[in-house]
């Protein structure tokens, strides 16, 4: 009777130990290093599943995966008003606001916890997050990570006609969306305008596109300008990339076209006026509708309704003065720097107030 109870004993743990490996083996994960990931900029940032952080270095031209391992789940939605912020920041870094530059913010949808990039003067990197009203140091070392270097990415040196370096855009955004990270940016192709699809966990392959837009406060067609910020909207079946630029075109690209190497013509169905440039774009859904926020260096937040932009058939194809085609709402928030989705229809922002002070903020939506 032992030998029996015994057998079935050590049937159930080899049967936990397969299902063990079988959890690992398709966990996304499976293929993570142990190890430092030299990263020499952070450009972009964004959660995809299992508390994973992209991280996109535009220096390297290269994305990486790092696990975070937060991953206990949270639907904290409690105020963050915290002023001074970018002070607050520079003072757990032990050096002064002046010296530091926050590069981006991304919340993991999991623990609700804010990640940021910040750069100091000397070139140095750094990843913090916010826990409660505590910033925390977020180490690079001996860390489980994976990583896939950006095929032709703009050349370290390439400058464009002002002279200003151009690899800083090698990754302009970063989303996670079924299964790839998708980044836009800078090739090293006569049409430099690029975006990615790079299917996750990393094993070497990546689809681009480049591509053409019309620029209707310009007057003409672009291939060289990179996309600053996009989103992902559905139609009749199929994904479009809703894509926004400098000088606030914003151009719909049908996504299963957009791969091989081809070179993909968008479609403008707005234009949102001249001398601005699109900084972050987050989607929430309310009363059953769902809509895009979009922040601006020369605007205010807008507001676009996702089914404004699905049943649109605007198609710009002249120069435009003002605006034209899907419209806006404008909020009462300017200089919001960085956003993202805290909880629902809750967003968190950095905004730089009237009087110059950086501040860190919940707010409804």
């Amino acid at each position: 009777m032992k030998k029996i109870f015994l057998g079935i004993i050590i049937c159930a743990v080899a049967g936990l130990t397969i299902a063990a490996k079988d959890s690992k083996k398709n966990s996304f994960t499976e293929n993570f290093i142990i190890g430092t990931p030299e990263i020499k900029s952070v450009n972009a940032l964004s959660f995809g599943p299992e508390g994973i952080l992209f991280i996109g270095d535009s220096k390297n031209a290269t994305i990486y995966a790092l696990d975070t391992k937060d991953v206990e789940n949270s639907e904290k939605t409690e105020k963050i008003d915290i002023g001074s912020f970018d002070k607050k920041i520079a003072s757990s870094l032990g050096t002064t606001a002046d010296n530091i530059k926050i590069t981006d913010m991304a919340v993991n949808p999991i623990s609700k916890i804010a990640y940021f990039s910040v750069s100091i003067m000397d070139g140095t990197s750094i990843l913090l997050k916010l826990n409660g009203d505590i910033l925390e140091h977020v180490s690079l070392d001996n860390v489980s990570y994976s990583k896939i270097a950006l095929k032709d990415a703009i050349e370290a040196d390439a400058k464009d006609r002002r002279g200003r370096s151009q690899r800083v855009w090698a990754i302009s955004d970063m989303q996670y969306h079924n299964g790839k990270i998708m980044v836009s940016g800078l090739s090293n192709k006569e049409f430099s305008s690029t975006f990615r699809s790079i299917p996750f966990p990393f094993k070497g392959s990546q689809d681009y596109a480049s591509l053409e837009v019309y620029h209707a406060a310009h007057g003409r067609y672009e291939t060289y300008a990179p996309i600053k910020t996009f989103g992902v909207v559905a139609k009749d079946g199929k994904d479009y990339l809703m894509a926004s630029y400098t000088c606030t075109p914003l151009v719909l690209f049908p996504m299963d076209e957009l791969k091989d190497g081809k070179h993909i013509k968008g479609r403008t169905v707005a234009e949102f006026g001249w001398g601005n440039s699109p900084l972050d774009i987050v989607s929430y859904q309310k009363e059953g509708k769902t809509y895009f926020l979009m922040s601006n260096s020369n605007r205010p937040v807008m507001r676009i309704n996702y089914d404004d932009i699905v049943s649109s058939k605007d198609d710009i194809t002249e120069k435009v003065e003002t605006t034209e085609g899907v419209e806006y709402f404008s909020l009462p928030m300017v200089n919001v720097l960085q956003m993202d989705i805290l909880n629902g229809n809750t967003i968190l922002y950095m905004q730089r107030t009237s009087n110059g002070e950086l501040v860190l903020r919940t707010r409804g939506v």
